[in-house]
């Protein structure tokens, strides 16, 4: 697919965006940090009026998110705020600083396991999930960078460090989607509290939380922007190993490509895609050694998975959700993630396609 094919389905996918709850969500959330992304790469107006026009919709002039759902405490409910930063440096309106506060200060209230690091939802009490250090986290280390004198970096790094010290598998090179710190739910491994599987998605958020952390946190506390940078290149070097010889992507499953119903995912694929190509335009990682898969991956998905249905371009083989419980209810195992369905351009696809475009324009020296 063609640079002005894919820039008409971007321009006609955001012109046609409903939001994806009713309230203030992390789905929205991607698509708009794409935009900006997008924005920035290409200085496409375009693109920041879509992000601006639906801040304004949703942040009234004292700086209440008029949708936001603060009944049930949840890290996800964090990730949406990212695009105040954007809203904030572009306009200079104090509803977008006022609004940073709030959401600040929600995430200050979360409940943390003994550990120190914040539960994933309410309801999903002492448990650390991939997804949330990309949720949560790297909005903390902005707010810290911009506004706090980084007086609670050490608080930021240790969401950071429990996820290497009790989700890491040290043979295979991988993440695991979840941890229970207390090992008490039906998908936790007795002993190690794990989920039992690595989730393309998951490893994606990952991936994405380490270099949008390099790109917010001051290089001057060196050893905290060091350790990040090293987590990068260690998970981008296990995940590289796992990329299917027929078309360079991640499997949903990433470990199991022998494995009936597996696939070649989109969203965690380009996520990784993303990951690579930031990393080297921060110069965290070498682009001799990173930059040709990150871009291989990216033009494998316009190339595979962006497709003419016959009923208007789509982005193919996004997993439409995956988790973990609540009870006895999705398991972690192999099974469960093959069973959900897949979904065409959702909003968890598209976004990083957005976020990977952008980089692919700047590594192209456009």
């Amino acid at each position: 697919m063609t640079e002005n094919e894919i820039f008409r389905y971007f321009k006609d996918y955001l012109k046609n965006y409903t939001t994806y709850k009713k309230y203030w969500n992390y789905e929205d959330g991607v698509v708009l940090l794409g935009a900006s992304d997008m924005y920035k790469a290409t200085g496409d107006t375009f693109y920041k009026d879509f992000v601006l026009g639906y801040l304004e919709e949703n942040v009234d002039p004292d700086g209440k998110i008029v949708r936001y759902n603060d009944s049930h405490p949840a890290v996800d409910n964090i990730l949406c705020g990212r695009n105040l930063y954007f809203a904030l440096d572009e306009t200079g309106d104090e509803r977008y600083r006022k609004a940073l506060d709030y959401l600040m200060g929600q995430l200050k209230g979360f409940p943390r396991a003994e550990n120190g690091s914040f539960w994933h939802k309410d309801r999903y009490p002492e448990q650390i999930w991939l997804d949330g250090l990309y949720m949560a986290s790297v909005f903390y280390l902005d707010y810290e960078t911009r506004f706090d004198r980084k007086e609670q970096y050490p608080d930021v790094m240790t969401q950071f460090r429990n996820v290497r010290k009790y989700m890491f598998d040290d043979e295979k090179k991988l993440y695991y989607h979840g941890y229970d710190h207390v090992k008490a739910q039906p998908w936790a491994n007795k002993d190690t509290g794990l989920s039992s599987n690595f989730w393309s998605r998951a490893c994606g958020w990952w991936l994405m939380a380490l270099v949008d952390a390099l790109d917010v946190m001051s290089d001057q506390i060196y050893e905290d922007y060091r350790e990040i940078q090293d987590l990068l290149k260690e998970a981008c070097d296990g995940m590289l190993k796992y990329r299917s010889s027929e078309d360079g992507l991640i499997y949903q499953v990433v470990d199991h490509p022998e494995a009936e119903g597996n696939y070649t995912e989109s969203s965690g694929s380009l996520m990784m895609a993303y990951a690579l190509m930031k990393g080297c335009r921060l110069k965290a990682l070498l682009p001799e050694k990173y930059l040709g898969a990150g871009r291989e991956m990216f033009e494998s998905i316009t190339e595979n998975k962006l497709k003419d249905t016959g009923d208007g371009v789509k982005l193919r083989d996004i997993c439409g959700v995956a988790g973990l419980g609540p009870d006895d209810k999705r398991d972690g195992s192999l099974e469960y993630y093959l069973s959900e369905p897949k979904k065409d351009d959702d909003s968890k696809g598209v976004g990083p396609l957005l976020m990977a475009c952008s980089e692919y324009i700047m590594s192209s020296g456009k």
